[in-house]
């Protein structure tokens, strides 16, 4: 009896180590997504008043498409922006007119850059700048807003009462 206790315990130890590792394989995997080779990038850069919560590592996407990542985020202490570094792949080529937007995935999902493409005959290379951006839009200003133009409107309702 003892024999097949061990046996199965074996057994039951080897699908639990199996299980472990394809968990850890496929982590590493995920991990790894969208990573591109530094040889097979070129980098751009772009200022934004406002970055929101844009993480080092988040998509750079162009028609839903990753077409890169962000590389660096630092502040500008000449013109008090946000200076993003981003690494796209080389595949893909965009106009020196292109324009950046820092975008939400859904509601309250993770941030991204969307890249728009320009129709300018030359293209970004390594190094330059978009000089085209819209910030992040933070949805506690636009609450803070709205709940604002609420309250004037309540205020010009009661001050001119229906005649």
């Amino acid at each position: 009896m003892s024999m097949k206790r061990s046996t199965l315990d074996l057994w039951v130890g080897v699908f639990v180590a199996a299980g472990l590792a394809s968990l850890l394989f496929l982590a590493f995997k995920v991990g790894s997504m969208g990573n591109f080779d530094a040889r097979s990038t070129y980098t751009i850069k772009a200022e934004f008043a406002n970055i929101g919560g844009l993480k080092v590592r988040a998509p750079v996407k162009s028609a839903g498409v990753v077409v890169g990542r962000v590389a660096d985020i630092q502040f500008n202490t000449e013109t008090y922006e946000a200076e993003v570094l981003m690494k796209i792949d080389k595949r893909y080529q965009f106009p020196k007119d292109s324009s950046a937007a820092i975008m939400t995935s859904g509601l309250l999902g993770e941030q991204y850059i969307a890249l728009e493409a320009g129709g300018d005959d030359q293209m970004l290379a390594e190094g330059e700048s978009l000089k085209i951006t819209q910030g992040a839009v933070v949805l506690e200003n636009l609450i803070g807003q709205f709940l604002y133009s609420k309250a004037e409107e309540g205020k010009d309702s009661s001050a001119n009462p229906a005649q």
